[in-house]
């Protein structure tokens, strides 16, 4: 579990993040969500340990990252798996070596071991055949699954993804969502997913907080989120024509339930 309290992030005299308090469980999706400029890269960027707050705490566990010494700090990385907005691939790699690359760096385990680990990561994504291929020669969706796949080699307590349905249509989205749920569940793995995808929040949207204007407005999970009162969450997540109407049709189902 990851616990952020009282987080604040100034940048010389502007303040980004402005007393953050979240808690991102075990075994479940966390998804962060805002609109543009909200504050929720940052966030992320913060608890991950690529900036440091300006005031405030975030505990992987027992853990207090900010206080914990860079030796502490390497350590603890180690426990993290990364899927970046591009899928970030060795371009001059094949997929096999991209997917190993973690394990060349970390592991002392014997190079049959080590692709082992890699190729059974990749059956996880269902990329089976696909290890010699090079990441210019696989679709976009295939090198979002080769990024998850390099993400989980090393067996991460904790997985960072920012925005991993960026540039994928519809229906590779929902695989790669059920990818990241299926593995988090299985792995009781801590998730935190950056997204502005209303299909992976109405999806897997298990624990998700709302940051608008540097502020936390609102954590609950998929199934409360329809029936949430906060207006400013509701100016965000039913934006569109399709899930404005889609809340109507469901205020005036939860009316006629009542009747």
């Amino acid at each position: 579990m990851i616990t952020v309290e009282h987080l604040y992030k100034s940048f010389e005299d502007r303040e980004v993040l402005k007393d953050i308090n979240a808690t991102f469980r075990d075994g479940e999706v966390n998804l962060i969500i805002g609109q543009s400029g909200s504050g929720k890269t940052v966030l992320m960027k913060n608890i991950v340990g690529l900036l440091t707050p300006t005031m405030g705490s975030i505990h992987y566990d027992d853990r207090d990252f900010v206080t914990l010494t860079k030796k502490e700090k390497i350590l603890l990385r180690r426990e993290m798996g990364m899927i970046f907005q591009s899928a970030a691939l060795f371009d001059s790699m094949t997929v096999l070596d991209n997917v190993m690359f973690p394990l060349n760096m970390f592991s002392y385990d014997a190079y049959e071991d080590r692709k082992k680990r890699a190729l059974d990561c990749l059956a996880r994504v269902n990329l089976q055949g696909a290890e010699n291929k090079f990441p210019g020669e696989i679709s976009g969706g295939m090198q979002k699954r080769v990024a998850i796949a390099r993400a989980i080699v090393l067996q991460p307590k904790y997985l960072f993804c920012d925005e991993p349905n960026s540039g994928l249509d519809p229906k590779t989205s929902i695989v790669i969502d059920e990818l990241i749920a299926g593995i988090t569940h299985e792995d009781k793995i801590t998730t935190i997913v950056n997204t502005h995808d209303m299909n992976s929040v109405m999806g897997i949207g298990e624990n998700i907080t709302f940051i608008c204007e540097g502020r936390a407005e609102w954590q609950g999970s998929n199934k409360e989120i329809m029936d949430a009162t906060n207006k400013k969450l509701e100016d965000f997540i039913f934006a569109s024509d399709i899930l404005r109407q889609a809340k109507e049709l469901h205020d005036q189902q939860q009316r006629m339930n009542r009747i």
